[in-house]
């Protein structure tokens, strides 16, 4: 289902095959939380922009609008019309998002409902079983995302718990996988590794959960407050006890020099809703760094969001036009603007794959990632 191609360092160039298609790697994975990218861009313009996978959150869509819905629906693909690999973030992340509304047991969490209050059970079977019913392409093992900084002692439980609860996971997903009722008896788990920032017990918990010879694994519980510098030394110090042959996905991760920094300690998958996110409030992507689109300066500027983009926004629409339409509150604007940033993380991606392959990858990074973390 993986194979590294190339290395170049500990820089990885690899193919991920899956039911729903075949992913190069390194890979910026779309966030469409509640199944659909915020912003008004549709499937048809992921196609158009490069996007390999989409990602949608398990919690959110068992609030709304119900996963027996989207079952009853044909699964995640047909529901949102998109034909390409899905991964289900398993409702883990919400454990520590919503720390406020919930409690933890050793069988699961509970949680209220941010919408109306409404008691939910979350536990290892449920969120499989929520996501076989989503029928994802990947789906994520349940874990607790604890907080940065976190105590030791809460640290360690939470993160044996959780070893525990992978297990869990994977029983139960062998069972969804061999039902006649499964929409996607071939649905893949990837597992989580934790531990805070505690650099034993994140090495401990990946010789663990490394054991399981699970599809995919990736490294949860960072850029959730601690500095970046603390976030590499973690990825380098876990990445020798990630298993070589599956691939590694750093959640939640993030700026465009985070990508290219953590390529370079070995990651293969990433994604994080801030492409999105900034671009709804004017900060765009380019290759001479980050510009703020609310800027008076941008008001009469005819030129493109970046001059070297080959994105549709690009072709078609000045800044001083994207501006107007982002101060005016119209969706266009935000609909362009999240158009153009997530046409900029997959053509980065495709950079950084070109670069590996042509054996440059130092070169790349030692150019790209202080270009790309500046702001005009």
């Amino acid at each position: 289902m993986f194979a590294v191609n190339k290395t170049d360092g500990k820089a990885r160039r690899g193919v991920l095959e899956t039911v729903h298609g075949t992913v190069q790697t390194p890979v910026f994975m779309n966030v469409g939380t509640c199944a659909a990218i915020k912003g008004g861009v549709s499937t048809e313009d992921l196609e158009k922009i490069g996007c390999q996978i989409e990602l949608s959150n398990t919690y959110h869509l068992h609030i709304r609008p119900g996963d027996d819905v989207i079952y009853d629906l044909g699964g995640i693909h047909r529901f949102m019309n998109w034909h390409k690999p899905v991964l289900t973030d398993s409702g883990g992340f919400q454990v520590f998002s919503l720390a406020g509304l919930r409690s933890i047991s050793e069988e699961g969490v509970t949680f209220a409902s941010h919408i109306d209050g409404k008691r939910i059970f979350m536990s290892p079977e449920v969120s499989m079983q929520i996501q076989s019913n989503l029928a994802s392409t990947i789906a994520m093992a349940f874990d607790e995302c604890v907080e940065n900084p976190a105590e030791y002692s809460y640290a360690k439980a939470s993160t044996e718990r959780t070893a525990r609860w992978l297990v869990r996971c994977k029983n139960e997903m062998k069972r969804l996988n061999s039902l006649e009722t499964t929409i996607n008896p071939h649905q893949m788990l990837f597992g989580i590794n934790q531990g805070a920032t505690y650099k034993d017990l994140r090495v401990e918990h990946m010789k663990t959960i490394a054991e399981l010879e699970l599809d995919g694994y990736a490294i949860g519980g960072l850029a959730v407050g601690e500095e970046t510098s603390v976030m590499y030394d973690i990825i380098e110090t876990v990445e020798p006890y990630a298993p070589v042959d599956k691939p590694r996905y750093l959640m939640g991760v993030g700026t465009p020099s985070n990508i290219i920094e953590a390529v370079y300690r070995g990651v293969d998958m990433f994604d994080c809703v801030m492409p999105s996110r900034n671009a709804r409030h004017g900060h765009v992507c380019t290759l001479e760094g980050v510009i703020n689109l609310n800027n008076n300066k941008y008001e009469r500027d005819s030129r493109p969001i970046d001059e070297h983009c080959g994105c549709p926004v690009c072709a078609r629409y000045s800044r001083g036009y994207v501006r107007h339409l982002l101060k005016a509150k119209e969706m266009l604007g935000y609909r362009l603007a999240v158009t153009h940033n997530l046409y900029f993380y997959n053509n980065l991606m495709c950079m950084i794959r070109d670069a590996i392959d042509a054996g440059e990858y130092e070169s790349f990074r030692n150019t790209w990632s202080p270009i790309l973390s500046s702001r005009i």
